[in-house]
């Protein structure tokens, strides 16, 4: 007999109160409460508080447990329930069951789901000329549409939202009202005749066209060659025909992106793999809900070169929003769609504002009058080992809560580059979205907006505050200005943690924490790192050998340096006559000269360990890269030049005791091999997977050394998914269990999380 049926029969009643945890607004969580409420006969209300949700129900014991039923075997399909909490209270006697005007009072501890991509259920009606929301671009309901991007204060209604400023049409209304439809209580619900609306601008902001004219016209102007600045839900795209690259090299010189590649979108997953190849795991993150731009392998044409230029890789993703869509299906072929902004400022998300800040980049500007709360980038991820690795984290899945065991009310500022914040909070630990690299001052204005809303937004007052250990870092600076005492966290031991904190880890674990750049507490350049991890902090069991940089900074931008320093460590003065190396051969004898000076005097020329310039220097090594337009760049055509080759089990990187009591990885047999390999004409593609292999069996042979069963790899370096993937073989061949970054970058994106984890712990914080 069903729950229903045994209530009908059974004359009992008793009410329970139950809170439930969690994400559980935006979903569709209050009307999924009310049917199943009603279908079982009871009587009572729920109500968005802020803290979650509230549900008082009535009737027959039996009808309530198959509520509670319901809750944990089939809450709605975006819910994330973290706890639900149940507490017999005394009857009412009402006679139905409501949804109730939601409850402002109390401490906002609810979790804010993120933006989610378009329905099937929408699309379909976007695409019905007999519907009324047919070509509409702003069409959503409770199972899609904006979330995070639009919200202003919890709890999640319509009045606390930026489509508060568009009352809802009869029509709208009465969906909205219906229990049975799937927009009751969507609260972004809209149709042409009350929500937001479309318009077309030229370069001064005078507007041509509104509604869907404005859409027919951006596509007419992408057709014949336009670079058109649209707003979307958390700031501008900038879309460009993906094949012309004649209008793709005017995108690069007005945006001042020499050869970073652009993100592409397509309008389904079969246009995708017409131009790359996608397996079945890629397959499902691109059509998760999140929409994620996805690194794929390039396979066929059909996009011009100018996209990604000399890389194998196309970051590809689908439309995620009705704009997007109707964009796509009316041109046909994939858009170029890459950050409203200029290189190195934060994404524009105001459209006057774009009018400025996009001048002479933008020919047109697709706009329309709902506001973004606050900027959301896309998020990008590839497929390391099987599963998603996110890379940027931002819509789709910020600002989703990590689960951690850290008490409430530490504030977390993150690095210099790739910067995002971290607040712990009741719902758990909450990583904003990626802001970017803080070198601007647009961009540190938007990393300021960023700290104030994340604690306003959540309302937890910061106890703690958490900052890198370098002195110099903006976020550093900011952490220090907030008059709340400031734990300084070692950025390795915080890139472990954030990996720990990710998958629940408990100490002790081996940490391998590599990336380019940060501050030990020795003062040095760090960045080849080997921690363990303890219940109290951490220890440093194993770095590589150190070598200095000649120019300091210039050799991030140059990885050329990286080289010379590197030869230098291993060959001395000899090195800076090695003229048939690419690298030496690319500087002047005078420069080869002041470079040696440098170097034998340690002037301008800090030492390293860092793993991100060594990859670097192999790099300008096999004449990749001797000068990068972007971060990472040198090391990425490292990877990509990886094949099979003749390098068998990879070159040795030989373990030495060091006098302190740590091992020091020996790079030089491996740099000696490597030499030997180039001058005998071995190609680059045999040279780097040597060296990605070399690594990997290195990576083991410290873990075999040091012993502890769990290994996190983590750092930058990391993005690299042959080496990832390299590396987790070796350490399962020696009988430990490697765990890496899925939901939570292993770049800096993912160090806020880690100095949560990481001053809680060290503390007693937490």
């Amino acid at each position: 007999m069903t729950a229903a049926a045994w209530a009908a029969t059974d004359t009992r009643r008793e009410r329970v109160r139950i809170d439930v945890h969690g994400t559980v607004q935006g979903v569709g969580f209050r009307p999924f409460a009310s049917r199943h409420a009603t279908a079982l006969g009871l009587s009572g209300f729920v109500a968005n508080t802020p803290e979650g949700v509230v549900i008082e129900a009535e009737g027959a014991p039996a009808a309530i447990a198959g509520l509670l039923d319901a809750l944990e075997a089939e809450p709605p399909p975006n819910a994330a329930i973290l706890d639900v909490a149940v507490t017999v209270i005394a009857t009412r006697g009402d006679i139905a069951f409501d949804i109730l005007e939601s409850v402002t009072a109390g401490r906002r501890t609810a979790a804010i789901l993120p933006d989610l991509a378009t329905c099937e259920a929408c699309l379909a009606e976007i695409r019905d000329p007999l519907d009324r929301r047919y070509r509409y671009p702003f069409t959503n309901c409770t199972h899609c549409g904006p979330r995070y991007a639009i919200i202003e204060s919890l709890p999640y209604d319509r009045a606390r939202t930026s489509m508060r400023a568009f009352p809802m049409c009869r029509r709208c209304s009465a969906e909205y009202r219906d229990p049975l439809d799937r927009r009751f209580h969507a609260e972004p619900n809209a149709c042409p005749a009350c929500g937001p609306r479309l318009s077309l601008q030229d370069a001064a902001g005078a507007t041509s066209a509104e509604g869907d004219d404005a859409l027919m016209a951006s596509t007419d102007a992408l057709r014949d060659g336009a670079i058109v600045a649209a707003k979307g839900l958390g700031g501008f795209h900038l879309l460009v025909d993906a094949r012309n690259g004649d209008a793709i090299d005017r995108l690069r010189r007005r945006k001042q992106r020499e050869d970073k590649p652009f993100a592409v979108m397509f309008a389904s997953l079969a246009a995708i793999r017409d131009v790359c190849a996608v397996s079945a795991e890629e397959a499902a993150l691109l059509v998760s809900r999140e929409r994620p731009i996805v690194l794929l392998r390039r396979t066929g044409g059909g996009l011009s070169e100018a996209v990604a230029p000399g890389c194998p890789l196309v970051g590809a993703f689908l439309p995620y929003t009705p704009l997007h869509h109707l964009l796509l299906d009316d041109l046909g072929f994939p858009l170029v769609a890459t950050s409203g902004n200029r290189s190195s400022e934060p994404i524009v998300t105001d459209e006057r504002e774009a009018l400025t800040r996009l001048a002479g980049i933008a020919d047109l500007f697709l706009v329309h009058d709902r506001p973004i709360v606050r900027p959301v980038e896309d998020s990008v991820a590839r497929i390391v080992a099987g599963r998603p690795q996110v890379v940027r984290r931002a819509r789709g899945y910020a600002p989703a809560p990590v689960a951690a065991p850290v008490a409430p009310g530490i504030l977390a500022f993150g690095g210099h580059q790739k910067s995002a914040v971290a607040l712990s909070t009741p719902a758990g630990v909450v990583v904003g979205p990626h802001i970017g690299d803080l070198d601007t001052p647009e961009a540190r204005d938007a990393y300021d907006a960023g700290v104030a809303d994340i604690i306003r937004l959540h309302d937890v007052a910061p106890r703690l505050v958490a900052s890198d250990l370098h002195p110099d870092y903006y976020s550093t600076r900011v952490a220090g200005r907030t008059g709340v005492p400031v734990a300084a966290i070692q950025h390795h031991a915080a890139h472990v943690a954030a990996c720990m904190a990710e998958h629940g880890l408990s100490p002790p674990v081996l940490g391998v924490a590599w990336d380019g750049t940060g501050f030990g507490p020795d003062g040095t350049i760090w960045g080849g790192e080997f921690l363990r991890m303890t219940e109290t902090g951490w220890e440093r069991v194993a770095s590589f050998h150190p070598f200095r940089l000649p120019g300091g900074e210039a050799a991030v931008r140059e990885p050329r340096r990286s080289a010379i320093g590197l030869l230098f460590a291993a060959l001395g003065d000899e090195a800076l006559a090695m003229t048939d190396l690419a690298p030496v051969a690319d500087f002047t004898p005078a420069a080869r000269a002041d470079l040696g000076t440098m170097l034998r005097r340690g002037v301008n020329a800090p030492e390293t360990t860092s793993a991100g310039r060594l990859f670097d220097a192999v790099a300008a090594l096999l004449g990749l890269r001797q000068r990068v337009s972007y971060e990472g760049q040198a090391a990425a055509e490292l990877e990509w030049a990886a094949t099979t080759g003749p390098v068998a089990g990879g070159y040795e990187f030989p373990l030495r005791d060091d006098r302190d009591g740590r091992l020091l990885v020996d790079w030089a047999p491996a740099l000696r091999a490597i030499l030997a390999d180039i001058r005998a004409g071995i190609g680059a593609g045999a040279i780097s997977a040597g060296f990605h292999d070399g690594l990997a069996r290195m990576i083991a042979a410290v873990a075999a050394r040091i012993g502890l069963e769990t290994v996190v790899l983590t750092g930058g370096c990391f993005q690299n998914a042959r080496l990832s993937e390299s590396a987790i073989d070796a350490v399962r061949a020696v009988g430990a269990t490697p765990r890496w970054h899925e939901r939570v970058p292993p770049n800096d994106g993912g160090l806020a999380l880690g100095q949560v984890w990481l001053a809680a712990a060290t503390t007693g914080g937490g």
